[in-house]
């Protein structure tokens, strides 16, 4: 590895509507190595990234590549000048193939014209011999699902003769294997002199890829450390700046199977969709939480939009509050019967990014008082200062644009905006993905103290640990089939893992 860095940022500040995103911060990246960039939601990691790849411009600092000042207006200076990203929000065209989508702008041309056979063929050789994937590249990306896009996303960046990648949350989306066929592709890079700053929330990911690492906090600087020189309890205590009683308290789960004695909130009954989900069986009790389990497409969302009406159930019946009824077929029967759903895809189907804080937390209080029955100004204002400060969404300003919010507090905000229409059942789809750890851990202490007071909560997490770690019974899912009930004490990481694997 080369002892000077490639690119050094230096004092870097950089304000929104008077708020300090980032207050000056400093990184350097060195050629041949993964560098970690760490830090709570909020702690000003995305805006770093973008300040560097010419999405904002910094109101103060220096950036330097190969000690030369760099200035780059927009993203496509960034990449001419060799820095390629994948964001953690897969950008893509669905509408466009997979070939489309890679080299969409940098096509193979002859005379002017388009060569889609060769588009196509190096398309496919590059999936192939980089990602090793093999899929037909001349079907539109959309057919495909989140984890390949993820990968044509990451393939593209790759197709790019770049110097600096820089990979945000690029393993959302992933299964284990997935992680290990793009870590030897870091690997491999690194190897030819790439630097490679690497964001995530995953801490066995850092600890097993990076070099280096630089923790943020609060829009500042907290340090530069090697990877073998930190320690996992003190990088968790640097990122969330206070002592880890509150992880300590979730470690252990208590027994509260008295919530199964009172009366199910929810039963479904053969409930299924052809080609999406088989037919399961499923009790959630109130005050209970229930989770689910399963690998990237183990039909665990498939079963929650079932449930929640997001898509129609072709069979079976839900008991809801011990009435029989037919498999509820939209959204609105669902909230009206108290079931609230967050779903994984906070960005398309969640938050709306153009209006403020407190627009999005007050949203569906007034779509269900209807638009002739308007909240007053004060009345919204009133409410949204008390869930800011409740659920604790930083910046604590409800007028701010909510794009503007970390992936964090956006899910938060989303929180809030269910939690005002006081549901008797919850469903939370991947409420922690990719978010740190902070915020990860204040979202699970809510959903303990939700279950406390009555509440029931489906909870759906691709992270194992998290899983076990709030749920009463975890029901594991496989191949699109719900496989297996655990009850408490048969719940442990062994277990539940022998059963997504079918042993």
């Amino acid at each position: 590895m080369s002892k000077r860095p490639i690119l050094e940022m230096y004092g870097i500040h950089k304000r929104f509507y008077g708020f300090a995103a980032l207050s000056n911060v400093s990184i350097r990246l060195f050629p041949g190595e993964v560098h970690a960039l760490m830090g709570e939601n909020g702690a000003g990691k995305s805006t770093l990234i973008k300040v560097l790849t010419g999405v904002y411009r910094i109101d103060e600092g220096r950036i330097l590549l190969d000690d030369r000042e760099l200035r780059v207006a927009n993203p496509h200076e960034a990449q001419e000048a060799g820095i390629a990203t994948v964001y953690q929000e897969v950008n893509l065209c669905p509408n466009l193939t997979v070939a489309e989508n890679i080299f969409i702008g940098r096509e193979p041309r002859r005379f002017g014209r388009i060569l889609w056979k060769e588009m196509n063929r190096q398309a496919d050789e590059l999936l192939r011999s980089r990602l090793h994937v093999s899929i037909d590249v001349t079907q539109p990306l959309g057919s495909y699902s989140v984890a390949i896009q993820q990968l044509v996303a990451i393939a593209r960046a790759l197709s790019i003769s770049a110097r600096i990648l820089i990979l945000d949350e690029p393993t959302s989306s992933l299964d284990r294997h997935e992680v290990e066929q793009l870590f030897a592709v870091m690997r491999s890079l690194k190897e030819q002199g790439l630097a490679i700053l690497f964001v995530t929330h995953f801490l066995d990911q850092v600890y097993e890829i990076s070099d280096r690492i630089t923790i943020l906090r609060s829009g500042e600087l907290v340090g530069e450390y090697l990877t073998s020189e930190l320690s996992r309890i003190e990088l968790v205590k640097h990122m969330i700046g206070k002592d880890l009683q509150v992880l300590n308290q979730l470690t252990e789960r208590t027994d509260r199977s008295a919530a199964r004695g009172q009366e199910p909130f929810l039963e479904a009954q053969g409930l299924g969709r052809s080609r999406q989900i088989e037919a399961f069986h499923l009790t959630i009790h109130r005050g209970e939480i229930v989770g689910f389990a399963g690998l990237l497409g183990s039909g665990r969302t498939e079963a929650a939009r079932l449930l929640f009406g997001a898509d129609r159930a072709d069979r079976g019946h839900l008991r809801i509050a011990g009435e029989g009824r037919h498999p509820i077929e939209a959204p609105s029967q669902a909230i009206r019967q108290g079931i609230a759903f967050c779903s994984e895809n906070r960005k398309t189907e969640g938050i709306i990014a153009d209006l403020s804080v407190r627009e999005n937390i007050i949203l569906a209080l007034q779509a269900r008082r209807g638009w002739f029955r308007a909240l007053s100004r004060k009345r919204q204002e009133e409410i949204a200062d008390e869930y800011i400060r409740r659920i604790n969404i930083h910046p604590k300003d409800p007028e701010i644009p909510v794009r503007n919010l970390s992936g964090g507090n956006q899910q938060k905000v989303l929180l809030a905006r269910w939690l005002l229409m006081e549901p008797k059942l919850f469903i939370l789809d991947e409420p922690t993905r990719g978010i740190d750890i902070g915020a990860k851990t204040e979202i699970q202490k809510l959903v303990l103290d939700l279950s406390d007071k009555g509440m029931a909560v489906l909870f759906i997490s691709s992270e194992l640990e998290e899983v076990i770690r709030v749920s009463d019974r975890i029901a594991v899912l496989r191949d699109r089939r719900l496989i297996s009930m655990m009850e408490r004490e048969e719940i442990s990481q062994e277990n539940v893992m022998k059963a997504i694997a079918g042993g």
